[in-house]
């Protein structure tokens, strides 16, 4: 069967996944639902356990209890590199690039695992592997348009401004052809005109490619503009899901984060 064609399968389904450290529950039971082109909010005070989430989802980390699925098929006990060719890719709080390689070859690393020809096609440099590394090359270029980085193909990456990288991160987990995409934290570390030009990307990435986003935000204001709906964690559980409007009204929620942080609870206010 194929799951893919199906639109009442959510791209993501967790039911009750929850991983224990020492004794420690980093996350309990936790549960949601992503649909086709549906972007959704994950939000908590520090320490929540949200990134937890992402790792759990991406093979980071095992799950001592529940499951997930995308599109249907399982994914639990699967390794990251399984993880991402069924289709679930993210970015990291923390910057990942190949520092040394250019902007474009970044990209093109990302869509090795596309490329079918040969290793002895490879060696002897045949019309196959031309055309694929043609094609290829011709795609990164699209994903850096998307991500306004096409003039700075050539750049070695790490000389680019962290604003820039950052956009670089998004175009390499776009080349591995995903169809659910984690941003953890994509706007750390931008300022506002950055910011901006960001909502404008993720919404332009969701429109043109159809896939499903869950998003790790600090920025209230921008996960307040560009999500669809909300859930909120706190100690590793869930503590509220909603409507932007419903979770900015929600007073558990501004009770967890006024405890935490009184900017980011008055952020909610």
């Amino acid at each position: 069967m194929n799951n893919d064609s199906n639109d009442n399968v959510p791209v993501l389904k967790v039911q009750n996944l929850g991983i224990t450290f020492g004794g420690l529950k980093a996350v309990d039971s936790f549960s949601l639902e992503i649909g086709k082109s549906e972007l959704l909010g994950l939000i908590g005070p520090n320490g929540a356990g949200k990134t937890t989430v992402f790792n759990l989802l991406t093979g980071v980390y095992q799950a001592t209890e529940g499951s997930f699925y995308l599109n249907g098929e399982k994914m639990n006990g699967k390794k990251t590199h399984q993880i991402v060719a069924a289709g679930i890719s993210r970015t990291f709080q923390n910057i990942r690039l190949f520092k040394k390689m250019t902007v474009i070859e970044n990209v093109i690393v990302s869509m090795n695992m596309h490329m079918s020809y040969s290793l002895v096609a490879s060696i002897l440099r045949t019309k196959t592997y031309w055309k694929q590394e043609e094609e290829v090359r011709e795609k990164a270029m699209e994903l850096l348009k998307i991500v306004h980085l096409e003039d700075k193909a050539e750049y070695v990456a790490q000389n680019l401004p962290y604003g820039q990288q950052r956009r670089l991160e998004i175009a390499r987990a776009l080349a591995t052809g995903m169809k659910l995409l984690l941003l953890d934290e994509p706007a750390a570390g931008m300022n506002p005109t950055e910011t901006a030009e960001l909502l404008e990307i993720i919404n332009v990435i969701r429109d043109k490619f159809k896939i499903s986003v869950l998003l790790i935000e600090h920025d209230m204001s921008l996960v307040m503009k560009i999500c669809e709906r909300i859930q909120v964690i706190d100690y590793g559980v869930t503590i509220a899901s909603g409507t932007p409007e419903e979770i900015a009204n929600n007073q558990h929620v501004i009770e967890a984060y006024l405890g935490k942080d009184e900017e980011e609870g008055a952020a909610l206010c």
